[in-house]
């Protein structure tokens, strides 16, 4: 049985890459399409794998002209040919990543990390929906890209979703049935076996969010509201367009030794995405007992039990904010329960159910 993956792109590492990365790591054969990859921190995940871009690479590179050429999208992926393949694992999201040549016998199967955000209305990192241009740009292209991604969605033989809340968008966008396999969830594994230093006492003092990059993951409203409230508040990841300052520190991209020593010191872990679709490092600091404050909504629903392993706010304004960390800092966490709880978010998990999905050889769930 051949197998090929394909990806949106290779460009910044993300929950959707490290998903990438295991199914790599299950096939190790398999080569890797994209429509582009730049060198970065996305790109060298896969430095011994086979990566294989689209024609069209060459000029999506150019600066961020993959973003502005999202219109050239059912182009990209009409010409890439996967016609000596039997099977065909996509991981898609932002850039749709369907729509390639296939035999007719060929199985497909896609792990959908979201339908395209920016094409039905979501929050995206640069909130371009909010604005003039991109409201122009979204009734110039968005109709040409959107009956694509439907007309592409009905070769998939197999649908597969991160979450209970991206399979609702499955059936809503595509009118397909998915089944939902939690993405892959480690931490500390890919370190040399690194035991986070444990602070003590008045070192506890401060919760933790974590983003690639600062946009429609309620950074900018955790920001504020912390600076505001004078508690200490680490960003880990890229800020842009953002004034911080006050108890309100970036710290940029760190190594996975210096990420796990600052999950397990975290007073809290906080998610404020109004609409995420899972959310891999939320549960990743459950992993080291760091209870999360999150906004109830999207994929946060399916992985944060209301005072076993964190705290539910229902705004994020700064005074739902000062409300929900009185009460975190008022609950007794049991922190091996947390961590019992965050297990079922295993790689392994993943690995057993994606093999009998690959395995199957039928249609499973359309």
């Amino acid at each position: 049985m051949k197998i090929a993956l394909v990806h949106d792109y290779l460009i910044e590492a993300g929950g959707a890459e490290r998903v990438l990365k295991v199914l790599s790591e299950l096939y190790p054969e398999a080569p890797i399409y994209v429509a582009l990859a730049k060198n970065g921190s996305a790109k060298a995940m896969f430095k011994d794998k086979k990566i294989i871009e689209s024609k069209w690479a060459w000029l999506l590179k150019i600066g961020r002209m993959y973003s502005y050429l999202r219109g050239l999208i059912p182009c990209i992926w009409k010409s890439v040919d996967l016609r000596t393949y039997d099977v065909v694992i996509t991981s898609c999201s932002g850039y749709v990543a369907r729509g390639f040549k296939v035999k007719k016998e060929a199985r497909v199967i896609a792990y959908c990390h979201t339908p395209p955000r920016w094409l039905y209305g979501y929050d995206t990192p640069t909130n371009a929906q909010d604005k003039w241009w991109g409201k122009l740009f979204m009734w110039v292209v968005g109709p040409f890209v959107r009956y694509f991604d439907f007309v592409s969605a009905q070769r998939v033989d197999v649908w597969v979703a991160n979450s209970k809340e991206v399979a609702g968008r499955i059936a809503k966008f595509y009118r397909k049935d998915a089944k939902v396999i939690y993405p892959p969830v480690e931490v500390g594994r890919k370190s040399s076996d690194h035991s986070p230093k444990i602070a003590q006492g008045s070192e506890l003092d401060y919760y933790l969010m974590i983003s690639r990059i600062v946009g429609g993951k309620g950074i900018k409203e955790a920001a504020h509201a912390f600076k505001k409230l004078g508690i200490k508040l680490k960003i880990v990841g890229e800020v842009v367009d953002m004034r911080l300052g006050g108890q309100v520190e970036s710290l940029g991209r760190v190594d996975e030794d210096t990420l796990a020593t600052l999950y397990a010191n975290a007073k809290g872990f906080v998610a404020l995405a109004r609409d995420e679709d899972f959310g891999m490092t939320l549960v990743e600091s459950m992993m080291y007992g760091t209870p999360v404050l999150s906004y109830n909504g999207g994929g946060y629903k399916e992985s944060v039990i209301e005072g076993k392993t964190g705290i539910f706010i229902q705004d994020t304004g700064v005074e739902a904010i000062r409300e929900g960390i009185e009460k975190m800092e008022k609950t007794k966490w049991d922190k091996k329960a947390i961590v019992k709880w965050a297990n079922r978010f295993a790689r392994d998990k993943f690995e057993q159910e994606m093999r009998k999905i690959v395995g199957r050889g039928d249609a499973g769930v359309t």
